[in-house]
Formats: C-alpha cells, sequence, structure tokens
C-alpha cells in the first residue's frame, strides 16, 4: 500500500509537471508538485524504516513529512490568493520539525511521532481552511478540496490520538493498529482526488481567464465589440436609456505625427477620463481604433448631455508630456436615445454612429444627438 502511494504520487508530481511547463504562469502546479515528491520522499523513507528502525530513517521521514505538507499548504495560498508560499511553507514546516527535534534526541520517538500527526493535523487544517475561505470563487470544488484534505488531517489526528491513548512515548518501531492502516486508505483516496479536482480548478480558471481576455480591450480594459454585444445585444432599449459615441479628433494625425505609442498614451487617456465620470451600471467598450462607446441605462436626456460634456471637456483639457512638446486632443460625441418601442443595440448604436458623423462633418468637438447640439 505505501508503495503504491508512493508510485501514485510519483505520477502526480510528474502530471503537475508537465502541465507547468505548458503553463508557467500557474506556478502553484510547481510548488505543489515539489511537495507531493517530498511526501513521495517521507512515504518511501517510512517503508524502509518499517524493514529496519533507526533514529537517521525517523527524522528522515518527519521532515520529509513536515517540509511537504508546508509546500501543499504554500501551494493553496498560492493558488487561492497568489501569495508567495515562501514564508508560509517555511514557517509551517519547521514550526512542526523544530517540537520533534528534541523528542528525537532525547529517545522519545513515540512522543516525536505524536508530534509529527499532530502537526501534520494542524497544516493539512490550515490548508483545508485556504481553501474553504476561498470557495466563493468555485464553492463546490473548493469545498470539497477543503473537505478532502480536512479528511487527511483527521486521519492524523487519529494516529496520533490512539499514540496518546496507549502512552506510547517510546516505541522503536513504526506503530500498527487501525488508525494508521485508516490513514493510509484515506492518503490514497485523497491523493488521487485532490490531484483531478486540483487540476480541473487550474483548467477552468485558466478557460475563465482566456474567456475574459477575449471580451477586453488589452490596451485600455475596456470591453471590446464582442463583449458589448454579448451584454447587450438582446437588450431592449427604452427612452431612459441612450448610448454615446465618442471618436477622437484627428487621431491618425496624432499617429503620424506622434507616433503609435504617444497614440496609445492618447486612447489611455481619454478611457481613464471616460471613467472617471460614469456611473455604477454604465458600460464604457472600444469599438475599434478611436472609436468608443458608453451604453448609460436608467439616464435622462439631460444627464446623457451633463457627463458626455464633462468627458469631453475635461480629456480636452487633458495634456500628455512628448519629445515634441505638450500635447491634448480633443472629441467628438454622438448620442443615439432609446425609444418607447424598445429599440435593440444596433439601432441605438446607428443613431449614435449618425450623430457622431455630424458632429465630425460640422466641425469637430462638439456633441450631437437626433434634436440637439453642443459645441465645444
Amino acid at each position: 500500500m505505501l508503495l503504491a502511494i508512493g508510485f501514485s504520487g510519483v505520477c502526480l508530481s510528474a502530471t503537475l509537471l508537465g502541465v507547468w511547463t505548458s503553463a508557467r504562469r500557474d506556478s502553484f502546479l510547481l510548488t505543489w508538485a515539489f511537495g507531493v515528491l517530498l511526501l513521495v520522499g517521507h512515504v518511501l523513507v517510512y517503508w524502509n524504516y518499517v524493514q529496519a528502525p533507526s533514529l537517521p530513517l525517523l527524522a528522515g521521514f518527519m521532515a520529509f513529512l513536515a517540509a511537504g505538507l508546508a509546500l501543499l499548504y504554500g501551494a493553496a495560498r498560492q493558488f487561492c490568493s497568489g501569495q508567495s508560499p515562501l514564508r508560509p511553507s517555511l514557517l509551517a514546516g519547521l514550526t512542526v520539525f523544530v517540537f520533534e527535534v528534541p523528542l528525537l534526541l532525547t529517545g522519545y520517538d513515540g512522543a516525536a511521532m505524536m508530534m509529527e500527526n499532530f502537526g501534520a493535523l494542524t497544516v493539512l487544517g490550515l490548508t483545508a481552511w485556504v481553501y474553504f475561505r476561498h470557495r466563493s470563487d468555485a464553492p463546490i470544488p473548493m469545498v470539497a478540496l477543503a473537505a478532502m484534505y480536512m479528511a487527511c488531517a483527521v486521519s492524523f489526528g487519529l494516529c496520533g490520538l490512539m499514540l496518546v491513548l496507549n502512552g506510547r512515548w517510546t516505541i522503536g518501531h513504526a506503530p500498527q493498529n487501525w488508525a494508521e492502516d485508516l490513514s493510509i486508505m484515506v492518503a490514497v483516496a485523497s491523493m488521487t482526488g485532490i490531484g483531478a479536482l486540483s487540476l480541473a480548478l487550474n483548467q477552468a480558471r485558466n478557460a475563465a481567464r482566456h474567456r475574459a481576455a477575449s471580451l477586453r480591450d488589452p490596451l485600455t480594459g475596456a470591453m471590446n465589440r464582442r463583449a458589448l454585444f454579448s451584454r447587450h445585444g438582446e437588450r431592449s432599449f427604452g427612452p431612459f436609456m441612450a448610448v454615446v459615441m465618442f471618436d477622437l479628433d484627428h487621431f491618425k494625425g496624432i499617429n503620424d505625427k506622434y507616433g503609435h505609442a504617444t497614440g496609445d498614451r492618447v486612447l489611455l487617456a481619454f478611457a481613464d477620463v471616460a471613467r472617471r465620470h460614469l456611473r455604477a451600471g454604465d458600460d464604457l467598450a472600444r469599438l475599434g481604433g478611436e472609436e468608443f462607446a458608453v451604453v448609460m441605462p436608467r439616464i435622462t436626456e439631460e444627464q446623457v448631455q451633463a457627463v458626455a460634456r464633462t468627458i469631453c471637456e475635461e480629456f480636452a483639457a487633458t495634456s500628455l508630456a512628448t519629445e515634441r512638446g505638450p500635447l491634448s486632443c480633443t472629441v467628438s460625441a454622438g448620442i443615439g436615445f432609446g425609444d418607447a418601442q424598445g429599440a435593440g443595440l444596433e439601432d441605438i448604436l446607428h443613431r449614435a454612429d449618425t450623430a457622431l458623423y455630424a458632429a465630425k462633418r460640422n466641425g469637430r468637438n462638439r456633441i450631437e444627438s437626433e434634436t440637439w447640439r453642443l459645441v465645444g
């Protein structure tokens, strides 16, 4: 059984390393792989200790266990909150092992094994708590991981409790009782379940990350056209809803004169200005090039005018330092309103686009709609 645990641990560690080589940003996989390898070392040294008990082997398998579980704890923190695993892993591993060393040196190997089991109970319990505390990320998988880690923790705790109840402060060999057998079975089942579930969670997180990236403009962080239609494409726009389209004036000239890097800074500056004046529930999207759209629900014509005017005025007052001197830019805007019939997004964008082109045609640096205009 012990050799089976060791073999499955090696396979799991190899799988984690393989996945990490193709996704190196997921560094928790590397931490976790090394933690599993240390636990495999614990199993192999423990198996040798069972065959021929000795103090060096006893100290060896305790050190491997403390270090391996500490790395699993660090990997859990790294996965759930992105924290570096180094400090928590060192603290957890050293705390457990430091308490065991004096007992080993004074010949109380049974007491050292009690400390080993209760230390494993503590570290595994902390690992379970990390996953449970972050269960909102993925409730069922996270709770399942916490449960499996907690099952391992309880199995180690039972092993320590049996030693306490039997008063075995010195034993000179590996303990043999039902708690040890149960702990081995729980370890086999949990290692398989924890490995499969952790990899599945990581794949799901990466898929969500890629999906989110596909819906965002990489430069400004605003929604892209695809995201805009995904969110509002089936929506009906009533009379208290509007779309404002913004187009930066003479942007091609800025790229030609100052370079595309400066042009990117101008786009970022506009996105930052727009975000500062949007309300909760408003959505900013970059439709392409220098064109942006803002969807504004639950708003009156006067409020739309005020927000659009503030954005245009603040952006015009924004100055960027360049090698050719200060650079400022203006923006034109067109507003499309919903109606009592509940127009679709395509219709509202067309109305806003028509108003925007009227603003560009009439001199730029102005805001227009179907019924009125604001000159900058």
